[in-house]
């Protein structure tokens, strides 16, 4: 009995591949030292394909289906072996399983941001992700390509290759939407459709089938996106410069006042209690008029820059108690009225 279960072990009736959770796109049937019994039963699942492979060789590729093996059914595998008539024995060969079905939800993104030439602003470095889905094509290009002698493979390794493919071609995609950088996010959909096809056909040398790419974010690094949105804000304030110059000037004075009372209540001078609102205003009044469109340089530029000089003197004979309040406040009023 003990001899007769042993030798029994030794052949394959049924070969199938029930799939755990692993999510494997490939797993190939363990064979050991056992042989496929002649006639038997191959049972192949919807998002299967079966691969007989021979000493390396791709034979036979079976679809979903249950079939019975022999050399009706293996005619590639009876050619290799050279079978020229009925085989009654058990036979070798490697049984890869692979799965078909769609691999949904993949994602992608750029590590770093990649480099792109640019119509508005002649190169830009642009960061982007998405999602995409792929499953397995062509079988004997994916056995080749991808899988080799692995006993299993997670479909986890098959993204690394295609992320890397859509990060490859992503400044073929945005030279072929033709498009600009600011109009890349308002046609998202339009730009994922280029950088599905310009990836497809290298995806297809690996044996698989990339199905779908969404794109959905493409942006700058921060240091550039700081600077794009300083561009926005001028050409939003629009050929007014000297408004944009005391908008500045105003939004700056709360942060330069706080950092000189933390240095020293009121010892930093010109920027601190010297400045003030009002002489934020005033200079950004003279740097207005300076940047004007074809302005010249102001006559009494020489004087504002002597009066701002002799205010952060007087700021800081303030600072060290020289000065009353009162005395500096009414002198300080003096020279900013000379000053504007």
């Amino acid at each position: 009995m003990a001899l007769g279960e042993f030798i029994r072990k030794q052949f394959i009736d049924v070969i199938e591949w029930l799939e755990g959770g692993e999510n494997l796109v490939a797993w190939r049937y363990p064979m050991r030292d056992q042989e496929i019994q002649n006639g038997a039963q191959l049972t192949v699942r919807e998002g299967q394909l079966a691969v007989f492979v021979d000493e390396g060789r791709l034979a036979d590729v079976f679809g979903p289906g249950r079939h019975r093996l022999g050399t009706a059914t293996l005619p590639l595998l009876t050619n290799l072996r050279h079978w020229d008539k009925l085989f009654a024995s058990p036979f070798k060969s490697d049984v890869v399983f692979l799965s078909t079905r769609r691999q949904l939800d993949r994602r992608w993104g750029t590590r770093q941001p990649v480099a792109l030439r640019d119509r508005d602003f002649g190169a830009v470095r642009v960061r982007a992700h998405g999602n995409f889905a792929w499953r397995v094509g062509d079988a004997a290009a994916f056995l080749r390509e991808v899988l080799g002698t692995r006993a299993q493979l997670p479909a986890d390794e098959v993204d690394e290759p295609l992320r890397a493919l859509l990060v490859q071609h992503l400044g073929d995609a945005v030279a072929e939407s033709g498009r600009p950088f600011l109009d890349l996010a308002a046609n998202q959909v339009e730009f994922a459709a280029q950088l599905l096809a310009a990836c497809r056909a290298d995806a297809a040398r690996l044996g698989l089938v990339l199905e779908a790419v969404t794109v959905q974010s493409v942006s700058l690094p921060e240091e550039l996106q700081k600077l794009l949105d300083q561009r926005i804000g001028m050409a939003m304030v629009g050929p007014d410069m000297g408004r944009f110059v005391q908008y500045q000037t105003g939004q700056a004075l709360p942060t330069l006042a706080a950092g000189a009372a933390a240095g020293g209540g009121g010892g930093g001078g010109v920027v601190g209690d010297a400045m003030g609102l009002g002489a934020g205003v005033a200079l950004g009044q003279v740097l207005a008029q300076q940047l004007q469109p074809g302005a010249a340089a102001p006559a009494g530029g020489a004087k504002h820059a002597e009066l701002l000089a002799t205010l952060e003197k007087l700021g800081e004979l303030h600072a060290k108690g020289v000065l009353t309040d009162a005395e500096f406040g009414a002198k300080k009023a003096e020279l900013l009225a000379r000053l504007g």
